[in-house]
């Protein structure tokens, strides 16, 4: 190899390294009836992150008394539901009985493994009154061995959730472990959620990682040279250390974990099977879902 072949090679290698971005995905905003979301995942140039395969940021919205978000009951199989608010409040109900409100800084996760069926509402004590809403829906697929797992719901409090600061930034770990803490949220993988809030100017270093994105939900991050801008997801270069500036006040999340292979997705329905999609399909026509007691007297129809 010549000098010049040597040189422009080290050259080429040294823009691999400072490139920390390898992606970016820009939310799509979607209509729900009267209420929009942005929705990142599933996107044409990237199906999953990590385990992570459906990811809604829900508002902000303002809705006035006896409106807002009245999501009829439905169904999912073989993925597990995980919501977290920044403001608002939302009433969790499903198969198995579960009834929970869930306010801002808590979490619901909803394992569906085999089947299950859940509505999610607003609260009756906030209806009578002008309200806001602000928060995140995301699905985690299910590994295949725990894909037909006992459906279960769990709700954690936000005093449960392990928040603390790193490089000037308040840290709240959703699920997983970073910087030495550990989240008490179930999973069934190795998977990562957490919601970073870094002020202006402050730089933050995120460790080598398994698969990760970085999704900016306000404000405006910079990796280097290259931006990241609100409603943004940015898939990072997670071999190494990624280096991240605030160029305003920025309240991010960062997802990721090992990847689970190949899925199936198709309406509220994930899986590493057609097959078991299809057949889930005929169930929720058929009605074989169980329902949810006090709230059985409608339901989102199949397309």
């Amino acid at each position: 190899m010549s000098t010049q072949e040597k040189i422009k090679l080290n050259q080429q290698c040294k823009n691999t390294q400072d490139k920390q971005i390898s992606l970016t995905i820009d939310a799509q905003q979607k209509d729900l009836g009267g209420f929009k979301v942005f929705r990142v995942l599933p996107a044409a140039q990237k199906k999953m992150i990590g385990p992570w395969i459906f990811v809604d940021e829900m508002g902000p919205a303002d809705f006035d008394a006896g409106d807002g978000i009245n999501v009829r009951p439905h169904p999912h199989i073989n993925l597990a539901t995980v919501t977290y608010l920044f403001r608002g409040q939302m009433e969790h109900r499903d198969s198995l009985g579960s009834d929970e409100v869930i306010q801002p800084g808590d979490v619901n996760i909803m394992v569906a493994g085999r089947g299950i069926a859940h509505s999610e509402r607003q609260g009756e004590n906030i209806n009578h009154k002008n309200h806001h809403l602000h928060g995140l829906q995301l699905w985690l697929a299910l590994p295949e061995a725990d894909e037909e797992t006992d459906p279960s719901f769990h709700h954690y409090s936000a005093e449960d959730i392990p928040q603390f600061t790193r490089d000037s930034a308040h840290v709240r770990l959703i699920i997983g472990e970073l910087f030495d803490h550990r989240s008490p949220v179930k999973t069934f993988s190795e998977t990562l959620y957490a919601v970073f809030d870094l002020p202006k100017n402050k730089k933050i270093t995120l460790p080598k990682l398994s698969e990760y994105g970085v999704y900016v939900i306000s404000g405006r991050l910079k990796s280097n040279q290259q931006t990241i801008k609100a409603q943004t997801m940015a898939l990072m270069n997670h071999r190494n250390p990624v280096h991240l500036q605030a160029e305003e006040d920025t309240r991010f999340v960062i997802l990721g974990g090992a990847p689970l292979g190949n899925r199936y997705i198709e309406w509220n329905f994930v899986s590493s099977r057609k097959e078991r999609i299809e057949q889930a399909k005929d169930d929720w026509k058929n009605q074989r879902f169980e329902p949810i007691p006090g709230d059985n007297e409608e339901f989102i129809p199949l397309p």
